[in-house]
């Protein structure tokens, strides 16, 4: 695949995914607050992506830290940095998760004295290092969760949680690769998911690169495709999962949720274990960003709406726990009650 995201020569070059499936182009970031406007921008999205290109981000504010003369000024351009890559997305927890681990290892080593140089060398490492292990983590998921897919159904997937999401592979997509890697035969269908189009433009390009059939429909015939019988098994991602196992993932998650629920058909949510946040009680601990209403009154530049209507556009839902088969990290397989299992799998970190 392409890459989603790749540190060059001083620089995180982010594949533009604002412009995919008709233009591979990438975004290069050189500064903390370019870092920020990229994400915010939706150039990268998907929360382990997230989480990968906010470490780089808060590494290059590091070195932009580093460049300023007293430990002071030092500080302050650190701390500007973590808040402006901080508040660029408030809903997935990778994001926060990643700037935590890199401003705890910084913390520890200014007190041992280590010259701020150095300092942004070691973050820049420990940024390839989070990118090493959102990989591994997502071919873990993988193999955890293909053996509870049915051989001889199809799969429906939301949004997209594959390779564009992550640093490689995929969360939900990963599941989907290994099973295809199994030899089990599972038609895949995609729901375009507006307003951004992910399943359209991304997941069904992602696939199609790989060798993969895939079926896209649009997201108001998942329920009567759910009860054609034809899928067994919806296989989403998450931005955030709280600790009794309501998940937040992109808006529209929670009806397909409800519908495969009403159909005996088994959900399936793919996340890392950075994805979930033990300190959200449940769903409603989880903030719900709002996205600009330009993104539902246009497609691109060309106007939809009536001028002048009001809009409601929360970029993710919270599907409640109770309508969740799977959580499968690369820890192994949790399921209910998930306040139970993923506490065990807490326990293993």
């Amino acid at each position: 695949m392409v890459p989603t995201l790749e540190f060059k020569s001083g620089a995180l070059l982010l594949l533009d995914q604002r412009v995919l499936p008709h233009t591979v182009t990438f975004v290069s970031v050189q500064t903390a607050r370019a870092c920020a406007e990229a994400i915010r921008d939706m150039a990268v999205r998907g929360a382990p992506a997230i989480g990968c290109a906010a470490a780089y981000g808060l590494a290059l504010g590091a070195f932009e830290a580093a460049r300023e003369g007293s430990a002071e000024a030092q500080e302050g351009v650190f701390q500007a940095a973590h808040e402006v890559l901080a508040n660029s997305r408030p809903t997935a927890v990778n994001l926060r998760w990643a700037l935590e681990r890199l401003s705890k290892l910084r913390a520890r080593l200014v007190v041992e004295g280590m010259p701020a140089g150095q300092i942004a060398e070691r973050l820049l490492a420990e940024a390839h290092a989070v990118t090493e292990e959102d990989l591994a983590s997502c071919k873990a998921i993988g193999q955890h969760g293909a053996p509870l897919v049915p051989d001889g159904k199809g799969i429906l997937t939301h949004c997209n949680a594959g390779g564009l999401a992550t640093a490689g592979y995929g969360t939900a997509l990963g599941v989907v690769r290994a099973v295809v890697a199994s030899g089990k035969q599972c038609p895949v269908f995609a729901d375009e998911t507006r307003p951004w189009l992910q399943g359209a433009r991304l997941t069904t390009w992602e696939l199609l690169q790989d060798g993969i059939p895939v079926t896209l429909l649009p997201d108001v015939a998942a329920p009567s495709l759910l009860r054609s019988g034809k899928i067994g098994c919806v296989i989403v991602g998450a931005d955030r999962i709280a600790a009794n196992g309501d998940v937040a993932n992109k808006v529209g998650t929670y009806g397909v949720a409800l519908a495969a629920h009403a159909h005996g058909v088994p959900v399936m949510v793919a996340a890392p274990w950075s994805t979930i946040d033990l300190r959200a009680k449940d769903g409603r601990d989880i903030p719900i960003e709002e996205r600009p209403s330009t993104e539902v009154t246009h497609v691109g530049k060309a106007r939809i709406a009536a001028e002048g209507v009001s809009v409601f556009n929360p970029a993710f839902d919270v599907t409640p726990a109770a309508l969740v088969s799977y959580i499968v990290t690369e820890r192994g397989v949790a399921r209910a009650p998930f306040s139970d299992s993923l506490a065990a799998q807490g326990r293993l970190g």
